[in-house]
């Protein structure tokens, strides 16, 4: 931990000028390769025997890379990891009364691609020391209608995808066969997990590109990976108008993108090495804050820290929580993320979608739990300002009682 004589040091140095977001708004980093990248793909485009797209060699080059990198079969580049969620379960073809179950402290998106096909959205208790679709939960929650066990990996870090396997297995499903299970790696590109990249295991993966994301495709894209050569036909088929075997509309990347995406994938694990000393530090300057639980990387995997996610003691759920936000906010110009509370409290329709359902774990979690500005760039003197301001606040609280 910073002792105070050092605290008051580091922040008589004053607060930054402009506030510093919970979740920044670029992800990343981009240099002069993106640029000259830009520039020649547009060049290159001006031919009008060329053109932009659609399916060019740029976006089959990064899918193939993509795919290299997540040691996965295949992979497809689309516009957004929303889009991917919904391609989703439409390879399901959900039918009513079929059920997914979705973690409850989680974004919205995957519990919303359930609800739009259909779907019956099953919250799922999350562990609370990893912020994973907890197992033990998951197996309460199957029944007969079970179609899919949709997992988070929540906040960089990776989901324990071989033990829903396993269950899924124990648990078929009386006309489909086991559960399908399927990730949601928005936050979580690049992660690894029991000597495997996530994307690798389960019917499929999907992955944001997202401005805020771990690498990024000019602000929007996504990709999702399988070692499925139907689920990677059918989701070539949906993102362009069907592909003459059904229904579709037009869900690709664009050729810019793609060209840009080859250039991030080269920097990814660097940008993460980055997030990882950041939170290494963290995790040295944070120390012994009573009051602070850190997160954990568990042995069998590698965690990104997309986000540094903290959660504050059962008594200070809610109220004390919302002043350290407060304290940090107003006198330090740090803005901490609440990420995430579950999604029933911020999503009206799938509250009422999921009506009856109870996570009272969920909902403690949802008060307890907050992420300091995380970024690859943040330096070691910038990361023990957070932290110094943190701790100071966190006193505060401590004293007000």
């Amino acid at each position: 931990m910073i002792e105070k004589e050092r605290r008051k040091e580091i922040l008589s140095q004053g607060k930054p000028e402009v506030a510093w977001p919970g979740e920044p708004l670029l992800g990343g980093y981009y240099g002069e390769e993106e640029i000259d990248t830009v520039v020649r793909t547009i060049r290159e485009s001006m031919d009008w025997k060329v053109g932009f797209g659609f399916i060019c060699k740029e976006i089959e080059e990064f899918e193939k890379a993509f795919a290299d990198y997540c040691g996965a079969a295949d992979s497809v580049s689309i516009n957004g990891a929303g889009t991917g969620l919904d391609m989703a379960m439409m390879c399901l073809d959900l039918e009513p009364g079929d059920e997914v179950i979705v973690p409850a402290i989680n974004f919205k998106a995957s519990a919303m691609s359930v609800f739009g096909q259909g779907g019956q959205v099953v919250w799922g208790e999350v562990d609370p020391k990893t912020f994973q679709l907890d197992p033990s939960d998951v197996e309460r929650k199957l029944t007969p209608r079970t179609r899919a066990i949709y997992p988070t990996h929540m906040n960089g870090l990776s989901a324990p995808i071989d033990d829903y396997l396993e269950i899924a297995e124990k648990h078929p499903h009386p006309k489909h066969g086991p559960p399908k299970v399927i990730g949601d790696a928005a936050r979580a590109c690049g992660g690894g997990y029991k000597g495997t990249k996530i994307g690798k295991k389960g019917m499929m993966t999907v992955f944001s590109f997202h401005t805020q994301k771990n690498m990024t495709t000019l602000g929007e894209g996504g990709g999702i990976t399988t070692d499925d050569p139907e689920v990677a036909k059918k989701c070539r088929a949906l993102r362009q108008f069907g592909g003459g075997i059904g229904w579709g509309t037009n869900y690709k990347m664009t050729k810019v993108q793609a060209a840009v995406g080859l250039v991030q994938l080269k920097k990814l694990d660097e940008m993460l090495e980055g997030r990882r000393r950041v939170a290494h530090e963290r995790n040295e300057f944070l120390a012994d804050v009573p009051e602070l639980e850190l997160p954990i990387e568990p042995e069998d995997c590698w965690h990104t820290y997309y986000l540094y996610t903290i959660l504050v003691p059962k008594n200070w759920a809610g109220e004390k929580r919302d002043r350290v936000v407060q304290i940090m906010s107003e006198e330090y110009n740090i803005r901490l993320c609440i990420a995430n509370p579950p999604v029933y409290d911020s999503v009206p329709v799938l509250r009422e979608h999921t009506a009856g359902q109870q996570c009272p774990l969920s909902d403690e979690l949802g008060k307890r739990i907050f992420c300091p500005t995380m970024h690859p760039t943040l330096t070691t003197e910038e990361n023990e300002y957070l932290c110094a301001a943190l701790i100071e606040a966190v006193e505060r609280v401590r004293e007000e009682g």
